[in-house]
């Protein structure tokens, strides 16, 4: 999931009662809701770097532990700050006194249960990566498996405006209660961040339904009598009721778009795409450091040389081979899938048959 629904999924989270148990419950269980994805630094060392640590060892079920850690030792650093800082100054006019009177009408600082808030964040992380079709291996290292909801897309604007909203309103309330004199709550929008959480849980119980429905008819699929070996459908954002669907047969893949609305699955002969030969140049591409990487992590890979032969004008001689997984084939707003699929790798292979460059997403390791 992209990042802002991390963040808002964290508060929002927080906001559902967590703020009341422990002091810094809100900013904490915000933070560790994006924290998993600090493994983005890894992109520091070239996008193949980033891609294989991606999703990797901050996203797993052993490594929350030390993720919460992080989170909290962050936490309890600027707590020594605030407190060596308000112990030794008035803040804003108002005594020590009377400011240390006001924050104990509030939730007290609770580390032990504060540390428990921030794995239930860190948990929403793995849940909300898991719904979309890159997929999260939870079990990892023990179990090297992918798992991938795939009924959610990686942005929905639906779940960021509930979230969004259950966020707003309680401040935009809060204005209306404090112009007519009503008192402030201590803790305020509590009720709208129970409902938002109880619509996200909705709306994937129903996207998965439609999901299953999309599967359902791509099983009805007739391809003149080729027999279909594996089937997949990806979201599009938004209309829960379009899915971009994948059908495997042993000679080639075919891609669809199942409506689940009228039960319709529209299938064209230009996308099909049959299985690319195995050449010398496909094999040492697969042997290479993204090839392993993608083929780890691909679910409908295609491995394809290039057809046309090297120019002999190039010295090199170089033969480009294509990673494509399946499942990002389709167009989406602002996304060109069909014609540059995201996460499209690139091996160039020489005369020699031996790894010269990497590329992904046009991006070069150097």
């Amino acid at each position: 999931m992209e990042p802002v629904t991390h963040f808002l999924t964290g508060a929002v989270l927080a906001r559902s009662g967590f703020n009341r148990k422990a002091a810094y419950a809100t900013v904490a269980m915000t933070l560790a809701a994006e924290m998993p994805d600090l493994d983005k630094l890894w992109s520091l060392g070239g996008p193949i770097a980033g891609f294989q640590h991606h999703r990797g060892f901050t996203h797993t079920l052993l490594g929350l532990p030390f993720d919460a850690l992080l989170v909290l030792g962050t936490l309890w650093l600027y707590h020594r700050w605030r407190y060596k800082r308000t112990a030794a100054t008035t803040l804003d006019g108002v005594s020590v006194e009377t400011h240390r009177l006001r924050s104990e009408q509030r939730a007290p600082v609770r580390w032990g249960l504060l540390y428990g808030f921030i794995l239930v964040a860190l948990l929403s992380h793995l849940v909300l990566d898991w719904t979309n079709n890159y997929g999260v291996r939870p079990f990892f290292p023990i179990n090297p498996r992918w798992y991938a909801g795939s009924f959610v897309f990686i942005f929905e604007p639906v779940l960021l405006l509930m979230l969004l909203v259950a966020l707003v309103a309680p401040a935009l309330f809060g204005l209306i209660n404090a112009e007519v004199g009503a008192r402030r709550p201590l803790y305020r929008g509590r009720g709208w961040a129970v409902a938002a959480l109880l619509g996200m849980a909705a709306l994937w119980g129903f996207r998965f339904y439609q999901r299953q429905q999309a599967l359902a008819l791509a099983a009805t699929a007739d391809l003149n009598g080729a027999p279909v070996l594996r089937s997949f459908a990806s979201p599009y954002p938004i209309n829960p009721f379009r899915w971009a669907v994948v059908l495997e047969t042993p000679g080639y893949y075919q891609l669809a778009t199942a409506n689940t609305l009228d039960g319709t699955l529209s299938i064209s002969p230009t996308d099909t795409i049959y299985r690319p030969p195995t050449t010398l140049a496909t094999l040492a591409a697969k042997r290479s450091w993204l090839g392993e990487i993608f083929l780890d992590w691909s679910m409908f890979p295609v491995v394809a040389q290039d057809p046309h032969p090297p120019s002999p004008d190039d010295p090199k001689g170089l033969t480009p081979v294509t990673f494509t997984d399946l499942r990002f084939m389709y167009d989406v707003p602002f996304l060109p899938g069909r014609d540059t699929p995201p996460l499209q790798g690139m091996v160039l292979i020489n005369a020699d048959h031996r790894v010269a460059r990497m590329e992904l997403n046009h991006h070069v390791q150097h």
